[in-house]
């Protein structure tokens, strides 16, 4: 399976870059590194000079692959949402159960994530908690409009739209099934920050975990039944 993902290359919006990271040795280091130092110091205080330093290359190269430190976020984000797509798309293709489909997809949307090795610079397990911590830095923001007119979030917002799509083919009749898969995505993010954070005001925790309880959600409003799910 390795093999056959080695050539695999996650898309992020080409907008968002000016130079692809992918295309160099410099770039990978710096998507790599970046990760890192905000996973150390946070996103706010987070600088280009810092991670150059951190690198050992120039604050203006790094600035030839992206114009600010937050269209580096808006990458990060989109490759994340991108790579939980296509673990989305890759498990359920073959699955001929909607039901089936659609709870492994909530568990794909919401489970604690492992490191995947197919992407050697990139700790999958260090940009989940970032962006559970800082994604909505990514869209918080006067400018999100215009950033969404430019495509910024289309990776986040076609993943919301295929978990919409198995909710109203699991049940046709359910009149807000976007607004279901957005709680899901979104909700995932904040039960797993007030698991590590706010435990008291939080069900999930070593025996509970956000998938049980968005499974357990679902399989409520959409009032079906799943042997698989707890």
């Amino acid at each position: 399976m390795i093999n056959l993902l080695s050539n695999l290359k996650i898309s992020v919006p080409d907008k968002i870059y000016i130079k692809d990271p992918e295309s160099s040795d410099l770039g990978k280091r710096i998507i790599e590194h970046s990760i890192l130092l905000i996973e150390e110091i946070g996103f706010d205080s987070f600088t280009f000079k810092k991670l150059g330093a951190k690198i050992g290359s120039n604050e203006s190269s790094i600035y030839r692959y992206f114009e600010s430190k937050h269209k580096l976020l808006l990458y990060l984000t989109s490759w994340y949402w991108a790579w939980i797509e296509y673990q989305l798309v890759f498990s359920t293709f073959n699955m001929p159960n909607k039901q089936e489909q659609l709870f492994k997809a909530i568990e794909l949307v919401t489970k604690t994530i492992e490191v995947d090795m197919t992407f050697s610079h990139i700790n999958e397990v260090i940009l989940n908690r970032i962006i559970i911590n800082e994604y909505s830095k990514s869209y918080l923001t006067k400018e999100v409009d215009s950033e969404n007119k430019e495509g910024y979030f289309v990776v986040y917002k076609r993943l919301i739209m295929r978990l919409s799509d198995m909710i109203a083919g699991v049940n046709s009749t359910y009149q807000f099934p976007s607004s279901l898969a957005s709680t899901i995505v979104e909700g995932a993010l904040h039960q797993h920050f007030l698991k590590a954070h706010f435990t008291s005001i939080t069900d999930c925790g070593k025996d509970i975990t956000p998938t049980d309880f968005f499974k357990n959600l679902t399989q409520q409003v959409l009032n079906i039944q799943f042997n698989g799910s707890k």
